[in-house]
């Protein structure tokens, strides 16, 4: 089928659209000629399945302290893969994850056997019983390395995992709003497990309403560990969970006081996990006085306190003016802002409904915000992957690069997590963005410099820039392309092809690039290739 649209506008409007909505379009999805509206619909109907990321993608994975849990220090490592097994016992009964005479205006919570099905603990949970809980400060050098390792490789299976739907999955806006609130409810963990078992739950509510999601996500034990709430008891309040769900999550700074955090501290007091990593509410660690929480007093449970924070106008907007900034402009429009933030909370924060509304707007489509939004390093090469249908051979070598851009999923640098915009972009990050095509598809060096961090999935040995070659295999059909590109002539195909990949028009200079670049190729194919190297090294491909 030719690249052929009833207007270039529509097109350009299409690009847009698929690329805010998920990771790009394919050249079968602007083959099949259908107005921005009809694929709207299309978006929002393929997001409504939902599959879980399933916890095979921890197979590296067996325990935090993996083989090293029954080895007191000092004593031989046992060999990798390997694992004393405790005695057997069977996983204990569900705890519960209600608080008794509290309401939960908020939204079910997840049934505990649900949320369970997603985390491999019942194996981990026998295996532990009766094993004496080392410390990592206990551990030798070469238990701490095992372990490490253990934990490196099972991140590197979640994120491959995901990339993997965010790359293939029908569902592209479920995965492109569940990336949005992976940074909004950001969370750093050792236990991947737990990270798997939040994430799923993002993924699950990404498209819902936002009271549910906010519920599910305070009770999992990653957020829970990672804000302090184990720690949160009547007797020692800890202000950290409270002040982070109302500054970062909910209401924004300037929206609450101090009382209102140390009250709210107070009512998520007895919110914690057992042993097995599931939530539990520790009834006598709970403070059961009266509260008094953003004008309203009563003896307030923590699903009370979420119900509270989301009755605030603050809520409303403070979330529509995120979720504006990352689908479709840095700098808000309040003119758009306010009529979206009245319909949200009249809707019940219901997500799918004010993505619906905001990509269905005019002024989405406005010059001022097309290709207005630089790519995160995740969404640049998962869409790399998608628009070109890119197979590889060697994932972690992509999360490599990931990383040197400055994003590394389950790894925010904050709990604020990643600032975005014009942070993505540097002197060393812009090169190595303008050189991954390059990379991916000529086998290029290039000189890598990666933090260092003991978490992170691929350490760095030492501090220096190292010059690297790249390993990955890639295999790129061109097949869809050609498809795409019909009978078109050679001189035309650059300018066909920038319609696909570019939101801006390429410009006469950047035109001679390209054209100079597919000139040295000795056979069509390598001329298309050239061709799609070029326009990928351009700046404005770092747009969407």
């Amino acid at each position: 089928m030719p690249f052929r649209h009833p207007t270039a506008m529509n097109a350009q409007q299409l690009q847009h659209l698929y690329w805010r909505a998920g990771f790009g379009p394919r050249p079968q999805d602007v083959a099949a000629n259908l107005s921005p509206s009809k694929v709207l619909r299309q978006l929002l109907h393929e997001a409504r399945a939902y599959e879980p990321i399933p916890s095979s993608s921890l197979a590296a994975f067996q325990d935090p302290m993996g083989a090293v849990m029954a080895v007191p220090a000092g004593a031989p490592t046992p060999p990798p893969g390997g694992m004393a097994a405790g005695p057997a016992a069977a996983p204990p009964a569900p705890a519960s994850s209600a608080q008794p005479g509290t309401a939960n205006p908020a939204g079910p919570t997840p049934p505990l056997a649900a949320v369970d099905a997603l985390r491999p603990r019942s194996m981990l949970a026998t295996r532990r019983q009766g094993l004496p809980q080392l410390r990592r400060a206990d551990l030798t050098p070469e238990q701490r390395k095992m372990q490490n390792m253990g934990i490196r490789d099972a991140f590197i299976g979640m994120s491959t995992a995901w990339m993997a739907k965010m790359t293939t999955s029908p569902g592209q806006l479920r995965e492109k709003v569940a990336l949005f609130w992976h940074g909004h409810f950001a969370c750093r963990t050792r236990r991947p497990d737990d990270s798997l078992a939040l994430l799923n739950t993002i993924r699950e509510h990404a498209l819902g309403k936002f009271p549910d999601l906010l519920l599910a996500v305070s009770q999992e034990p990653a957020m829970l560990q990672f804000l302090n709430n184990q720690q949160n008891r009547k007797e020692h309040p800890n202000e950290n969970f409270a002040r982070e769900v109302m500054e970062l999550f909910t209401l924004g700074r300037g929206n609450y006081t101090e009382t209102d955090v140390k009250e709210a501290a107070r009512a998520f007091t007895g919110w914690g996990y057992d042993g097995q990593s599931r939530f539990v509410f520790k009834e006598r660690q709970h403070d059961a006085g009266s509260k008094t929480l953003l004008g309203q007093t009563g003896n307030f449970g923590g699903a009370d306190a979420l119900r509270i924070i989301m009755q605030q106008p603050a809520a409303s907007t403070f979330l529509v003016t995120k979720l504006y900034r990352f689908f479709v402009n840095d700098v808000p429009d309040p003119a758009h802002i306010a009529p979206l933030a009245v319909a949200f909370r009249q809707s019940g924060y219901d997500v799918s409904d004010l993505l619906e509304r905001l990509f269905s707007a005019d002024w989405f489509y406005a010059p001022a915000n097309m290709g207005s939004l630089i790519k995160s390093p995740v969404a640049l090469v998962a869409g790399l992957r998608r628009t070109l249908n890119l197979k590889v051979d060697n994932d972690k070598q992509l999360l490599g690069y990931q990383k040197a851009l400055g994003q590394t999923l389950f790894m925010p640098p904050n709990v604020a997590g990643w600032p975005g915009g014009r942070a993505w972009i540097d002197s060393s990050s812009l090169l190595l963005r303008l050189q991954l095509p390059s990379i991916l598809f000529r086998n290029a060096e290039f000189a890598l410099r990666l933090k260092d961090d003991e978490n992170d999935i691929t350490p760095q040995t030492t501090g220096k820039e190292r010059l690297v070659k790249n390993t990955e295999t890639t295999h790129l059909p061109l097949g869809p392309i050609q498809q795409l590109l019909g009978a078109a002539p050679p001189a035309q195909q650059p300018q066909l092809l920038a319609g696909f990949l570019l939101q801006s028009p390429l410009r006469p200079e950047n035109l001679a690039l390209v054209q100079q670049a597919a000139a040295k190729a000795a056979t069509p194919e390598e001329r298309l290739k050239n061709t799609l190297v070029s326009l990928l090294s351009l700046p404005e491909y770092q747009l969407a």
